[in-house]
């Protein structure tokens, strides 16, 4: 009778969870690079059973939507990003019962999960690329990009278009005779979705996974699917290095294979077929300019939910450009259109080194990020700041790493970008004991050196750590609607090149909040009412208040105390 009653009682609580209406809007997603979350097995490889171990840990910390990097079957030449099968399961990470537990574990919390979804490739060991790359012609021999040759023999590629990385994009396939195009890396060739037979397979890939009760997906490079059709060369450029702001580099325009107005189109095809399951979103990795990023969102907000903004990546922590920065986002993603907010990822510098190691500028960061109007993204180690690690670009694994591990590292760091993507993706950082915590054997990266200092367990009961401060700032943000779904205005009379000033509405719910991003307090005067996060309930109709060096406070605006 007891079995009976605590079975009912779980599954009422799964119930109630799941019937709470999920609006992605209002959510806050933390990413998790599979590899180095959590080993549950100790062959120095974190796996799905890791994560299902520490979903408390991220309930408790106040996060909804878990994002988690590839684990499909791979060869892990890019470590998932290189797809072998799209429903099979990398036997390092689990079985597809594996992640069935997961996506529970996951809803029993009341928390949703996403995955990473590559739609622009696979790996050049797919069944797919290995029957399309015969010289017979078959059912697949049109599921990729290829194209005859220029020149004596076809041994020139097709045209100038260059990778996304630098260096050729086409590659010969002696067997076939032909040119593949691969965007990215020379082993991902990229399918061919002007073939509808394509488009299909994909698609009911994607459905696989929401009938498993998969809640939406970030998707990879969305704005490299399709290219022009005719194969047109690419105009020159002077521009050397493409940035997330303009994609054109590498002396050449990238007209022709980027942001192509078709990928628009199946943006909305995509949602469409989303939007025939309840509660799920998109979020895409695109670059471009804003026009281009907002073109991904659809002519009537019906395409992509959400793109990432990887501006706010290289944008300095100073008031002045973080207010030009807002206002840009609140242009041209306004109502019903939403803006992220990023700080890391897994192909980016880790945000506590981009501040130079500072603790305070990090806390900062996260204030803005947890606070301003938009879907904040956080990458796993960002709340305990770790670091980015030094690792001899010799000693890479990362495939990007070693295609530029001819740069010295110095350099590299005083562009302030990382091509070793190893550095960003060491393993998590959970104790001061051996390998972190991580794992009982040798990680397949290795452990930062400051993890004995740098680590949950010496963070989780610290009032004074940044663990803390998210915890606190995502408990708010929780609490307070107006921060999840409220509209932003500058407070503009209240901002000054050291302070950033802003409200938040929702009906009567009316927060201020200030950041003070100078090394030094700074007084303002601050509006009438309750201060809910780091200071003093104010009680005069208006007071001078001290913020401490890059100190937030967020105040309850009232007319009157009572």
């Amino acid at each position: 009778m007891r079995f009976v009653f605590c079975f009912l009682f779980i599954y009422c609580s799964i119930i109630v969870c799941l019937s709470q209406a999920f609006d992605f809007r209002q959510t806050v997603v933390y990413q998790i690079y599979p590899r180095s979350f959590q080993d549950s097995n100790n062959d120095g490889i974190g796996d799905l059973r890791g994560i299902i171990s520490k979903l408390d840990y991220l309930k408790e910390m106040g996060v909804e939507t878990l994002w988690i990097s590839p684990f499909f079957e791979s060869p892990q030449a890019d470590f998932g990003y290189d797809i072998k099968h799209f429903r099979k399961i990398a036997p390092e990470y689990g079985t597809l019962e594996t992640v069935d537990s997961l996506i529970s574990e996951v809803h029993q919390r009341g928390m949703r999960i996403i995955f990473d979804m590559v739609m622009n490739h696979t790996s050049d060991q797919h069944p797919w690329f290995k029957a399309s790359s015969q010289p017979e012609n078959n059912e697949y021999s049109d599921f990729y990009v290829w194209a005859k040759g220029r020149g004596k023999n076809g041994k020139r590629p097709p045209n100038n278009w260059k990778s996304m990385i630098g260096g050729k994009g086409w590659q010969y396939h002696p067997e076939k005779g032909m040119w593949y195009w691969a965007c990215f890396l020379p082993f991902q060739p990229d399918l061919n979705y002007r073939n509808p037979a394509v488009r299909d397979s994909m698609f009911n890939n994607v459905k696989f996974w929401l009938d498993r009760g998969v809640d939406g997906f970030r998707l990879d490079i969305f704005n490299a699917i399709f290219e022009d059709k005719d194969q047109t060369n690419n105009p020159f450029s002077f521009r050397a290095i493409p940035n997330e702001k303009n994609v054109n580099g590498f002396f050449q325009q990238q007209k022709f294979n980027l942001n192509h107005s078709d990928n628009e189109a199946l943006a909305v095809e995509l949602r469409t077929l989303i939007d025939s399951y309840p509660d799920k979103f998109l979020v895409g990795e695109v670059f471009g300019n804003m026009n281009q990023l907002k073109s991904y969102l659809g002519p009537k907000s019906d395409g992509l939910n959400l793109v990432f903004l990887f501006e706010s990546l290289s944008t300095p922590l100073k008031a002045k450009h973080f207010i030009h920065l807002i206002e840009t986002y609140e242009t041209n993603f306004s109502n019903p259109n939403l803006p992220t907010w990023v700080f890391g990822n897994h192909d980016r510098m880790r945000r506590r080194s981009v501040l130079g190691g500072d603790l305070e500028e990090c806390k900062l960061s996260a204030s803005l990020q947890l606070t301003l109007r938009g879907v904040p993204f956080i990458y796993y180690g960002e709340e305990i700041g770790m670091e980015q690690a030094r690792i001899p670009s010799k000693q890479a694994l990362d495939p990007l790493g070693k295609k530029y591990s001819f740069i010295p590292s110095f350099v590299v760091r005083w562009t302030g970008n990382t091509f070793n993507r190893d550095e960003c993706r060491t393993p998590m950082q959970w104790n001061n004991s051996n390998n972190a915590g991580f794992s009982k054997s040798k990680p397949w990266l290795p452990i930062h050196s400051n993890f004995e200092k740098i680590n949950v367990a010496t963070q989780i009961d610290d009032s004074s750590s940044l663990l803390f401060h998210y915890q606190q700032l995502l408990a708010i943000r929780n609490t307070y609607k107006s921060l999840s779904s409220g509209k932003l205005t500058i407070d503009h009379k209240n901002s000054n090149p050291n302070i950033l000033a802003y409200y938040r509405e929702l009906g009567d719910e009316k927060l201020w909040i200030v950041h003070n991003f100078a090394r030094k307090p700074k007084s303002i005067l601050a509006p009438s009412g309750l201060t809910i996060f780091n200071g003093v309930q104010t009680s005069n109709p208006q007071s001078t208040t001290k913020i401490p060096a890059f100190g937030t406070r967020i105040i309850r605006v009232s007319e009157k105390l009572h």
